[in-house]
């Protein structure tokens, strides 16, 4: 199949999802991953309408990140990539992602807040940042304990170059995508609560979770960001 043709299954199963909870699909972005393509694959997603590209690694991502940059540079501004960082960030590589890519999605310890703080300060931009929270407690996950969220998000409130933009998980992979629910309606119920306490400078209304093989338990629990790999771009034995 091509990324056309997966992206307009991946639409109408999202519509779906939406019907079934009360949802608009307009509510909700898809981040293309393409840890596991290829710079012409990803370039084929783009121009698929799909301008949200995800990445987990600077290392495996640059050669890649620079070769689209290039390709694209060009572009009408509406069309040019989007990089969104989703993998966990090493706080030594800050100084290569914040400029480069619009959105964090794994800020998980106050050291890496500060570090993406001091270089968007250096840039003179604010970063849009979700905190990561391990809302099924596997050790394989990263991210903070649930019962960490609000002091950790109090903590990071003053940052004046970080702007908390939501929550973001990563579900268990379940044969049966149900089994998912109980992780993404937490991290709703945890989302709230950060606002109901309003610790925050504001309203923090993202919600990043839901992949290729859950994707739909997701909407349905309220999920604003989908980060879909396989599914959406498929995957290439080696990534150039």
């Amino acid at each position: 199949m091509t990324v056309t043709e997966r992206r307009g299954e991946v639409d109408r199963r999202i519509r779906e999802a939406c019907a079934r909870c009360g949802r608009s699909p307009e509510e909700i972005g898809i981040i293309a991953v393409t840890k596991y393509v290829s710079a012409a694959a990803a370039l084929e997603a783009l121009r698929c309408g799909l301008p949200n590209l995800g990445e987990n690694r600077w290392q495996d991502a640059e050669a890649k990140w620079r070769a689209i940059a290039e390709q694209t540079e060009a572009w009408p501004e509406p069309e040019r990539p989007i990089w969104h960082f989703i993998g966990s960030l090493q706080t030594n590589k800050v100084k290569e992602v914040v400029g480069r890519f619009a959105c964090i999605h794994s800020l998980d310890r106050l050291s890496l807040a500060q570090a993406i703080d001091r270089k968007a300060g250096q840039l003179g931009i604010k970063v849009p940042c979700f905190i990561q929270v391990n809302v099924s407690g596997e050790h394989s996950k990263h991210g903070l304990a649930p019962e960490e969220l609000i002091d950790f998000a109090r903590t990071v409130a003053p940052l004046p170059n970080v702007e908390i933009a939501g929550l973001m998980t990563m579900a268990p992979y379940e044969a049966e995508p149900e089994e998912t629910r109980p992780v993404f309606r937490g991290l709703r119920l945890l989302r709230d609560e950060l606002n109901q306490r309003a610790v925050l400078p504001s309203e923090a209304k993202g919600l990043s979770m839901g992949m290729s093989n859950d994707f739909e338990i997701a909407v349905e629990e309220g999920a604003t960001w989908l980060r879909l790999g396989t599914i959406l771009v498929g995957k290439e034995e080696a990534a150039q």
